[in-house]
């Protein structure tokens, strides 16, 4: 299992996004989590991914040779009284606040995307693939003055790996345009782009086809199929469009105001008939007029 989620709960005050939510996602799977407005899809994505810090539970990520990494662990902890009285504790909390955060999920290899494309729009589209990979860079002052040959060779590689997924996603003749002068569509696929130019082992789409043509979208079946199958790239989607997620996933993870209440393959969750009634306001076989 590539990523265990295990009585995951996230509380705003007295409010319980997420009540003990647990799922897994398969090593070169694609799995989609669904459910009606408001039944805490994005907050478990945003949990996932770093964004919250949720309330308690556990978030496992596998590694191929060492320990899985705990994703909640890496986010750091809140400052207790405590900790100003303890120097050591005080130095571990400020560490974590200065240099842990959602940025130390992404370099675990999970990374994501948002429901409202955000791109730096003002910046070119290479310039936004190279960002993603700033990690990686020379980011030595004196090297970037000579112009090393190592300094060449690191940012030659970056402006390759960035025109291979444009290439992938069919916009490599955008490369030089603005991100904000691309149409809405390419302008999705151009933020998927940037989220695999950071090499994830797991990259969290959240409705990747919202406001794509019907073409645009079996483009996206498609792009997002290949990713499983030719990249070995696990995806977990949020999506609205049933006919997208029943076609290309291999698990559905069902969520209705903040608890699992269903998984399985599309075909069994298709015919699960809490999802039916989460779905359509079914009750005892009666719809809700």
């Amino acid at each position: 299992m590539l990523l265990t989620v295990k009585n995951l709960t996230m509380k705003f005050g007295g409010v319980i996004a997420l009540n003990k939510v647990s799922f897994g996602v398969e090593a070169g799977s694609i799995t989609a989590l669904i459910g009606p407005n408001g039944a805490g899809k994005t907050t478990a994505f945003n949990c996932i991914t770093g964004f919250y810090k949720a309330s308690s539970g556990e978030l496992s990520l596998a590694q191929e040779d060492d320990e899985p990494t705990d994703l909640l662990a890496i986010l750091g902890e809140k400052f207790q009284l405590g900790d100003f009285i303890n120097p050591v504790s005080f130095a571990h909390r400020l560490y974590y606040k200065m240099f842990g955060g959602a940025h130390r999920v992404t370099r675990a290899g999970v990374v994501r995307t948002f429901q409202n494309v955000r791109l730096f729009k003002e910046m070119t589209v290479m310039e936004n693939l190279l960002v993603a990979q700033r990690q990686r860079l020379n980011h030595n002052l004196f090297a970037g003055v000579i112009k090393s040959s190592a300094f060449i060779n690191v940012e030659s590689q970056a402006v390759a790996k960035g025109a291979e997924w444009l290439e992938f996603f069919g916009i490599l003749d955008s490369a030089n345009r603005l991100a904000g002068e691309l149409p809405y569509g390419d302008q999705r696929l151009l933020e998927i782009a940037r989220a695999l130019c950071t090499e994830p082992k797991l990259i969290c789409l959240d409705e990747p086809a919202a406001g794509l043509n019907p073409q645009e979208t079996q483009q996206l079946n498609s792009h997002i199929r290949q990713l499983r199958d030719e990249y070995n790239i696990t995806v977990l989607l949020i999506e609205h469009d049933m006919g997208l997620v029943m076609d290309i996933s291999d698990h559905v993870v069902v969520l209705d105001h903040g608890e699992v209440i269903a998984a399985g393959t599309p075909a069994e969750v298709q015919n699960d008939e809490e999802v039916l009634r989460a779905y359509l306001g079914l009750v005892d076989d009666e719809e809700v007029v």
